[in-house]
């Protein structure tokens, strides 16, 4: 499983009102997508802050975090950079319109996408 996580990269940026904050080319999206939905389906979702431990990337490479004022997303690529705070719900329908996506985009290579946890 680790090398479908790992081997499965594409695009991912965070950007925010047409910025970008921080980009990467080829990233293991496979490996995001499983570990939001680890994190999601954690009794600690929605308590605690995400920050992605990756076997590929650095550690903190996406953060994600409760301001108090709502969920950012940001990068230790980009410690002073946070997107605009959003309510828990609008951060989980994002995260798994992602997830969604990365599933469809694995199921197009012609790999059954079963490996990932379902949202």
């Amino acid at each position: 499983m680790e090398v479908l996580l790992l081997d499965i990269e594409a695009e991912l940026s965070i950007r925010e009102r047409g910025r970008t904050a921080w980009s990467e080319g080829q990233f293991p999206v496979a490996e995001l997508a499983y570990h939001v939905a680890l994190w999601l389906q954690s009794p600690q979702a929605g308590h605690e802050d995400f920050e992605l431990d990756s076997m590929q990337a650095e550690k903190g490479v996406i953060r994600i975090a409760n301001s108090g004022q709502g969920w950012r997303i940001g990068s230790v690529a980009t410690p002073d950079f946070w997107t605009t705070p959003v309510s828990w719900d609008v951060l989980v329908s994002e995260i798994k319109h992602f997830h969604y996506s990365v599933r469809e985009g694995v199921a197009a290579m012609g790999v059954d996408p079963a490996f990932m946890l379902r949202l």
